[in-house]
Formats: structure tokens, C-alpha cells, sequence
């Protein structure tokens, strides 16, 4: 399963649209365009798909946590 499947996957099943999925981005300061992902939702046989990379999968699940959990709390000591 590639990149690209598993963030078709995470849109479809937690019913997120682009602006949802470029705010959860920006929970951990990475900055993605729509555009960017229209290419990543394209079919692979589409002449303007792109590879959707590990950086931006992995910014993503981070700011997911971030979106469904809420920030992280200081332990105290």
C-alpha cells in the first residue's frame, strides 16, 4: 500500500476535505496547497499525480493526533 492510498484511506474515512487535511498540517507547521493535494488524490495514471512523500504523510499523522487528541501536556514533576 502506498503513501497515496493511505491518505485516501484517513480522507475518506474520517470524512475530511482539503481545507480539513491543510489545517491538520499546519497543527505542526507544515504548509501543504490544495493543489499539492489534488495530485496526491489524482488516479496514478493521471499525467498530474504525484508521489505523495513520507514527510508529508508523516506531518500529517502527527497533526492528526494533534486534531482528534489536542496538544500534548507537560508533565509535571
Amino acid at each position: 500500500m502506498s503513501n497515496n492510498d493511505i491518505m485516501k484511506k484517513l480522507r475518506v474515512a474520517l470524512s475530511l476535505n482539503s481545507d480539513q487535511i491543510i489545517e491538520i498540517c499546519k497543527l505542526v507547521g507544515f504548509t501543504v496547497t490544495k493543489a499539492e493535494l489534488g495530485d496526491i488524490f489524482r488516479n496514478d495514471e493521471h499525467p498530474n499525480f504525484k508521489k505523495c512523500g513520507d514527510q508529508i504523510l508523516r506531518n500529517f499523522l502527527n497533526g492528526l493526533v494533534i486534531y482528534k487528541r489536542g496538544p500534548r501536556e507537560e508533565k509535571k514533576v
